[in-house]
């Protein structure tokens, strides 16, 4: 399953990726996410490793995001291992109206399970407004603080 979902943040480029660039930023706009611990690698740099610990409704799913390139403050991918599932996230930012930020996110995703797998066919927007849902949640973290 492959998906694109964008925002348009009121900040410009520099400012905007100097928050999202920041792990501490996460609590702010990643609801659910309880803890994060640096694995392995330079910190914040390709081939680093990080779990991330999230509380979704009465599911707790850890998840280790391994970053596969980090070229900012114009593009930013990793991937997200979880149980059963597989995802690579490539981000795109542009400027856009002279001082304002477009993310532009490619999402896909592989599944493990069959359960998984079945419930991507027959529900796929379930993981396109979560994705859509952070975006927003930046937005709002990063333009008002």
């Amino acid at each position: 399953m492959k998906y694109t979902t964008q925002v348009i943040i009121d900040l410009p480029l520099e400012e905007c990726i100097a928050k999202l660039d920041n792990p501490e930023n996460m609590k702010h706009w990643q609801e659910g996410l309880e803890s994060y611990e640096h694995l392995q690698g330079a910190a914040g740099q390709e081939g680093a490793q990080m779990n991330l610990h999230y509380k979704m409704g009465r599911r707790k799913i850890d998840m280790v995001e391994t970053i596969i390139k980090k070229q900012l403050p114009n593009e930013f991918h990793s991937t997200y291992e979880a149980k059963g599932v597989h995802n690579i996230q490539k981000n795109y930012f542009t400027t856009v109206e002279g001082n304002k930020t477009q993310w532009t996110s490619v999402s896909e995703f592989k599944f493990d399970k069959p359960g998984l797998r079945l419930m991507s066919w027959l529900v796929p927007n379930v993981f396109r407004k979560q994705s859509q849902k952070y975006l927003e949640d930046f937005k709002s973290f990063a333009e008002n603080n």
